[in-house]
């Protein structure tokens, strides 16, 4: 198989970029903002903490909850534009 393998290559590429952001962004949010960024986040007040504090505690739990709803509705929609579902 090459690269330029057409419809299938297309579905996993999407597939891979889809995952490769998502990774990004719980990365960012969990270990960006709740450490090392935290000393910068120190001033900004979120429910009595700091917001650094609360991404450390539960915002990071959150953004992955938010991130695993949102990659099995963007993975339904790949896999209809690309005939690959289940329905």
């Amino acid at each position: 198989m090459s690269q330029d393998d057409g419809p299938n290559n297309a579905y996993w590429q999407a597939n891979l970029r889809l995952i490769y952001i998502s990774l990004a962004i719980w990365a960012l949010v969990s270990f960006g903002f709740g450490i090392v960024l935290r000393p910068m986040l120190s001033g900004i007040a979120l429910g009595g903490a700091d917001i650094g504090f609360w991404f450390a505690q539960q915002g990071s739990i959150l953004v992955f909850l938010a991130l695993i709803f949102f990659y099995a509705w963007r993975m339904n929609r790949l896999d209809r534009e690309h005939g690959v579902d289940e329905d």
